[in-house]
């Protein structure tokens, strides 16, 4: 019974073992990459932004977009109204920017609201490049001169940092600004250095016209961001260029309720994605040979954080038990799992560096085992979701 156990424990023990290895070997290589030349193009850009009833930020948002160093005879800001019951059509363009108003009932979400954007820019002569920003953030001065470099280097698409705008609003904030620093820095980094994709994350990303030609954008889903950066690897064979020093900034919520909503939405899109696209990704590696369809196949199966903290306690608690039986095998377990906690552990220290929060996140980590139950709990109550909904957030 004993070895029949062991042998239970170390098959549940590999695929934990690789994602802690996986993570381990992104935080190894996520030192600073090197910079692009700065030397400004002659790229013409759209800032789309998808906005529904964003009212009270899409000024300041609009403002941070003007603020962009860049020729203003080669942008144009072009936020979509997106199904809005609100005054932020009349808001953005009393700040400066040009405004389209679309409704349909039966067609909502941010993938649509793109689709419909990308329809009139594409049909604009004016367009190369469309940069598309969230209606909840600010940017920074250089976005626009990182994305043109990366294009002016063979990039068809790229990513930008995507951090929290409010990450001292309260330990859940905090701990979220370190999340988005161990998911968009530390792996981002790491697939930059290797030539691999940093996918697209929803916010502060870049594709030019002509991809956008070659991949129309269909994607709808909860999670459409990572969906049309997979749709980029798959159909043309590119990868997004990582622009490192470049950032947007977006509102994180801070209340329990809201950022349950937010987090099932997030899992839903996330395991439907994993349903509808890995069997594809994996045909492509092993076809192609493609280590980039191959990495975005890893981290689409890899599970949250949270999830890899409950396996990995979960089996080094079966190795314990092992080892109070007397099985001498486990100890290798024993071993294995004692390195899966130290790379855990430099993974999110490497996040917590990056993030900037100071010790104060450190002391927001003592809340670690709570969110971890949180985030669990919110995860066996998930309903069923089938459709985009926007998540509360702060007044600006």
């Amino acid at each position: 019974m004993t070895t029949l156990l062991l042998i239970v424990v170390a098959i549940a023990t590999v695929p934990v073992a690789l994602g802690c290895l996986y993570l381990l070997a992104m935080t190894l290589f996520s030192g600073r990459l090197p910079g692009y030349s700065d030397d400004r193009a002659e790229w013409h850009f759209v800032v789309v932004v998808p906005a529904h009833n964003e009212e009270l930020g899409i000024e300041r948002t609009v403002q941070s977009l003007k603020a962009v160093v860049w020729p203003q005879e080669r942008r144009r800001i072009l936020v979509i109204a997106d199904n809005c019951t609100d005054r932020t059509a009349e808001i953005a363009q009393a700040a400066g920017a040009e405004v389209l108003v679309r409704t349909s009932a039966d067609r909502r979400g941010k993938g649509y609201a793109l689709e419909f954007a990308f329809e009139q820019v594409l049909a604009d002569p004016f367009s190369q490049a469309i940069v598309v920003v969230d209606a909840d953030s600010v940017v920074s001065e250089n976005l626009l001169q990182a994305m043109a470099s990366r294009l002016d280097a063979g990039a068809q698409a790229v990513q930008c940092h995507y951090g929290a705008l409010n990450p001292m609003d309260s330990w859940r904030t905090r701990l979220m600004s370190v999340a988005l620093s161990c998911f968009h820095i530390v792996r981002s980094r790491a697939r930059e250095r290797f030539s691999l994709s940093c996918g697209i994350r929803g916010n502060g990303w870049c594709v030019t016209v002509e991809l956008l030609r070659q991949v129309p954008y269909c994607a709808y889903s909860l999670a459409e961001d990572i969906e049309f950066g997979m749709d980029i690897a798959l159909r043309a064979g590119a990868r997004v260029y990582y622009a490192d020093e470049a950032f947007v900034l977006g509102d994180m919520v801070s209340s329990s309720g809201a950022a349950a909503k937010q987090r099932q939405r997030w899992e839903a899109g996330r395991a439907a994605l994993v349903r509808s696209h890995a069997r594809t990704l994996l045909t492509a590696t092993v076809s192609r040979r493609d280590p980039v369809c191959a990495d975005l196949l890893a981290d689409l199966v890899l599970p949250p954080l949270s999830t890899l903290v409950i396996a990995l306690a979960a089996v080094a608690t079966a190795t314990g038990c092992l080892i109070v039986l007397g099985s001498a095998g486990a100890r290798w377990l024993a071993v294995a799992d004692a390195l899966g906690v130290a790379a855990l552990l430099a993974y999110v220290g490497r996040g917590w560096q990056l993030s900037g929060i100071g010790l104060r996140g450190v002391l927001d980590f003592m809340r670690v085992p709570w969110f971890v139950v949180w985030k669990v709990w919110t995860r066996l109550t998930n309903r069923s979701h089938t459709q985009w909904v926007r998540t509360e957030r702060r007044r600006p």
